[in-house]
């Protein structure tokens, strides 16, 4: 099994994939990382020797950040946004979308599950 960045890679799927498996690669960047390591993207994982392990792990960490870099950077960016006071950093801190959805009735992931009132009575039927 590859490790690389901290991350166990699956061994029997296409590297291509595989490598989607680290926070902050999805296909493009993998197929990128894949061409400049000259690497056949359709190769499983567990067919990887360790001389192309390795030049995959020196390509990810000169030119990529990935994983604890990454979510560092993308929580100091919210940090500052509400730190600042600004419209998105007050959304993030009330937990609600920033951006421009609606949240009169759909928004239940940022919102959290539905809430129910106990013992509301109906109108009776006329």
């Amino acid at each position: 099994m590859a490790r690389i960045a901290g991350v166990d890679l699956p061994k029997n799927k296409r590297i291509e994939i595989g490598l989607t498996y680290i926070y902050g690669i999805g296909v493009t960047r993998s197929k990128e990382i894949l061409g400049k390591c000259e690497i056949n993207k359709n190769k499983k994982t567990f067919e990887l020797d360790d001389a192309e392990i390795i030049k995959i792990r020196e390509i990810l960490e000169s030119d990529y950040d990935i994983e604890g870099d990454l979510r560092r950077f993308e929580s100091l960016n919210i940090k500052r946004l509400s730190d600042t006071g600004c419209y998105r950093g007050r959304r993030h801190r009330q937990g609600l979308p920033l951006r421009g959805q609606r949240t009169r009735t759909n928004a239940r992931i940022r919102k959290g599950g539905k809430k129910t009132v106990a013992g509301k009575k109906k109108a009776p039927k006329k």
